[in-house]
């Protein structure tokens, strides 16, 4: 979806505008909503982010945010998951939290919607790995599979029980088999 306006925006015209339901990400000048997320999407997501964080948070390595806005390089987007390392996490000079992340991520995840464009969301991976991400993953529940992004390296097309690549100071070991097998919540 693509909400149009009279004249472009600028990215920093987008930033001033209230937050809307479902998200805005502003890419080449146009505001894209992003889909509400549905249950496979949203189980994914929150569990990528409970074990990342469970793994990094503790020992200050790195923190996972579920739909954190990122502006930087003339976007502002949202990714799924957006990690980054403790030691880039922009603190207020209270060491809380800030509101805007003016960066990219070390890590963006995207998780496909039915809805979404494949193209528009990998051009968000490769947005962020332009300006300074070190690893991308697209997730695509339907056909079970992840692709896998390093900078200036082609993508890599991961299935089963391929081991999905890391950041180096994540100590995690996770393969695609089990991340899809987290979407198996019944009996």
């Amino acid at each position: 979806m693509t909400a149009t306006t009279a004249q472009p925006l600028t990215l920093d015209e987008f930033l001033k505008l209230p937050e809307t339901k479902p998200v805005g990400e502003y890419i080449n000048g146009e505001i894209i909503l992003k889909p509400m997320p549905k249950g496979r999407h949203s189980r994914l997501q929150g569990k990528l982010c409970a074990v990342i964080n469970q793994v990094t948070e503790e020992q200050k390595i790195a923190y996972g945010f579920p739909e954190l806005r990122c502006s930087f390089g003339g976007r502002s987007i949202v990714p799924d998951v957006a990690v980054f390392q403790w030691g880039r996490i922009p603190f207020t000079v209270n060491d809380e939290v800030p509101d805007n992340f003016e960066i990219p991520p070390d890590w963006t995840i995207e998780i496909l919607s039915p809805e979404q464009k494949p193209n528009k969301v990998i051009g968000n991976i490769l947005h962020c790995l332009k300006y300074g991400s070190r690893l991308g993953w697209f997730i695509d529940p339907d056909d079970l599979s992840i692709l896998a992004f390093l900078p200036e390296t082609q993508p890599v097309l991961l299935q089963g029980e391929d081991v999905l690549p890391l950041l180096p100071e994540i100590e995690l070991i996770l393969t695609v088999n089990q991340v899809f097998a987290w979407l198996k919540m019944g009996r």
